[in-house]
């Protein structure tokens, strides 16, 4: 089995933290005596820094107990850094892609990974990718979009025209929405997460964004959000109103078809809602690995969806 949906942080990313701890606020705060210190970077999303983020060996380890025979590895979305000057997030892109790269290679048949980007720059994003992919990493790991721009904007189109050279696969992974409804009862990871998901994918759907990089694997998290679940609702506006159907050649359910998404869903039925929905060849099996809310094991192993996103 694959598991297309895991996260890591190298020993070489934890020591720029603390190199820069100052410079992008980052904090290890003990909350709870049987808990592992919780890591906070620039005052946002704190997590429980578990060992399993962080021991290669013992992640390993994890993945073989869960029958996971082989692992692609993404950088945490708390390190995506798109909030802090680009020089920052660009220096810890390339020491997070570098470690990635060379913990990937010395097991290159049990692990592979995705590095992280300077999305806040797309040209110097682009070059990035190129970088990453020659240290033989199998794309990104980016956020959907930045605090205005949506990822269909022209603002990224440098970066995306590179990933649409390399046939590089895009993983689309939420930030925690940072709406006000949300700041009670874990909402901003409950429904907030495929809240971002949602509103992202949508956006690409309906641009036309497929069609313009048709080479780019995008793989989004969380199943889609609720996009599948409520794409009888875009069906429906693209047959009544131009504005949505102006940059589509087929309805908006065809195009879903042509995304990649994981499994992580917590329930069988709303997973087998999704490989009905887009195909068999288009979900991964994905955990989340080692967050709180992660599938564990991951759910789902079609094979057909590994060899279409691989391949």
């Amino acid at each position: 089995m694959y598991d297309f949906h895991t996260h890591f942080i190298p020993s070489d990313v934890l020591t720029w933290l603390k190199n820069h701890q100052k410079t992008v606020k980052t904090k290890w705060i003990k909350k709870e005596e049987n808990k592992d210190d919780f890591l906070v970077v620039n005052e946002k999303w704190g997590f429980e820094l578990k060992k399993s983020f962080t021991d290669g060996e013992l992640y390993l380890d994890e993945q073989a107990k869960a029958g996971v025979a082989h692992s692609v590895i993404s950088p945490i979305p708390q390190l995506f850094m798109y909030d802090f000057p680009e020089d920052i997030t660009l220096d810890l892109s390339n020491v997070y892609n570098r470690s990635l790269a060379e913990w990937t290679n010395t097991s290159p048949n049990r692990l592979s990974a995705l590095g992280t980007v300077p999305l806040t720059n797309p040209i110097k994003a682009a070059k990035v990718l190129q970088d990453a992919v020659n240290l033989g990493l199998k794309g990104v790991i980016i956020g959907p979009g930045l605090e205005n721009q949506m990822l269909s904007d022209e603002f990224f189109k440098p970066f995306f025209e590179e990933a649409n050279r390399l046939k590089a696969i895009v993983f689309i992974h939420p930030l925690l929405c940072e709406d006000p409804r949300l700041k009670r009862r874990m909402m901003p990871n409950l429904i907030g997460v495929p809240w971002e998901t949602t509103v992202c994918a949508t956006d690409l759907l309906l641009s036309g964004f497929i069609d313009q990089f048709p080479n780019v694997k995008i793989l989004f998290a969380h199943g889609g959000g609720f996009l599948p679940y409520q794409v009888g609702r875009l069906d429906k506006g693209f047959d009544q109103w131009p504005l949505v159907s102006s940059q589509l050649k087929a309805k908006p359910s065809e195009y879903l078809k042509r995304f990649w998404y994981d499994s992580v869903l917590w329930n069988k039925d709303s997973l087998d809602f999704l490989i009905k929905t887009v195909g068999e060849d288009r979900v991964v099996p994905g955990s989340d690995y080692p967050f709180d809310l992660s599938v564990w094991p991951p759910a789902g192993n079609t094979d057909l969806a590994v060899r279409s996103l691989l391949d």
